[in-house]
């Protein structure tokens, strides 16, 4: 406790990671209390009202159908922000098991799961997710399990180098002379001993994921309509950008903004928990 403690006031020193955080925070608000906070429904249409500008009544203005832009963006940071955190954390779940498990036991075992590790590194991040979304088809729950696998071997590999390092200390072989299961030393031992670097990988992998969710939605293969998705609102207001300028912009604004401040506030967590990748 005392440790999560110095972390956090070290992390709050950081100006830029302190500011991040707060974006964070509000962002993480505004998913909660979008109900609350949204003016307008964001599936509600109003056909008389179609591409009006920001003003009082439409604080972001509307789209070609009438709704409008802020509350579908307050409703979207529940989409893209919520779908990419349990994709990421599905993915670090999933992953840390096997890796460990990988790393830990050995044998072939290991040697299979690195090969499938190794053929799913070869591919592009987003051509994979491009293909496995295309396969299991276009919805934001596919979606999410696309990102995950992807991220997948990250997680895996990651896992595998700290269990293989774990494995040769001294508690670990001590624990393996008294005939403790793996299955025991890996949840006591293995697990908690990979969570800095886990967490760390956490914490840059989310911002990616938000923009793999946002392709996807630009593409049609993520939320389909007329849920509210940042992605899938930039696809349709980007045939908008010269003469309704605020369809697709502000959209666009609030991706890049989340992204900006999970990647800045990723880099202070990797440097306060790890240190050495600083140098």
């Amino acid at each position: 406790m005392n440790l999560l403690l110095r972390s956090i006031r070290s992390l709050i020193k950081n100006r830029f990671a302190a500011s991040a955080v707060i974006v964070l925070a509000i962002v993480f608000l505004v998913g909660v209390f979008a109900p609350l906070l949204a003016t307008y429904s964001p599936t509600d249409t109003a056909p008389k009202d179609r591409l009006l500008a920001p003003g009082s009544l439409h604080y972001f203005g509307t789209d070609e159908l009438g709704r409008d832009i802020f509350s579908r963006i307050l409703y979207g940071t529940r989409v893209s922000v919520g779908i990419a955190l349990v994709a990421i954390l599905l993915s670090a779940l999933v992953g840390t098991f096997i890796g460990s498990f990988s790393g830990f036991i050995g044998r072939w075992i290991d040697q299979v799961i690195m090969r499938i590790t190794d053929v799913l590194l070869a591919f592009p991040t987003l051509v994979l997710a491009l293909a496995l979304s295309a396969a299991l088809g276009a919805s934001i729950v596919n979606a999410a399990l696309a990102i995950a696998v992807v991220k997948l071997p990250i997680y895996m590999r990651l896992a595998r180098t700290q269990a293989l390092s774990i494995s040769q200390s001294l508690y670990v072989k001590s624990a393996k002379t008294f005939g403790v299961s793996s299955g025991w030393v890996v949840r006591k031992h293995v697990v908690p001993n990979l969570l800095t670097p886990i967490v760390v990988q956490i914490t840059l992998d989310i911002g990616d994921a938000i923009l793999l969710i946002a392709t996807l939605g630009f593409l049609g293969l993520g939320a389909q309509p007329p849920t509210a998705e940042w992605g899938a609102m930039i696809s349709t207001g980007w045939n908008y950008l010269i003469d309704q300028w605020w369809y697709p912009t502000f959209t666009g604004a609030a991706i890049f903004i989340t992204v900006m401040a999970f990647n800045i506030v990723g880099d202070g967590v990797r440097d306060l928990l790890d240190p050495k990748s600083g140098e």
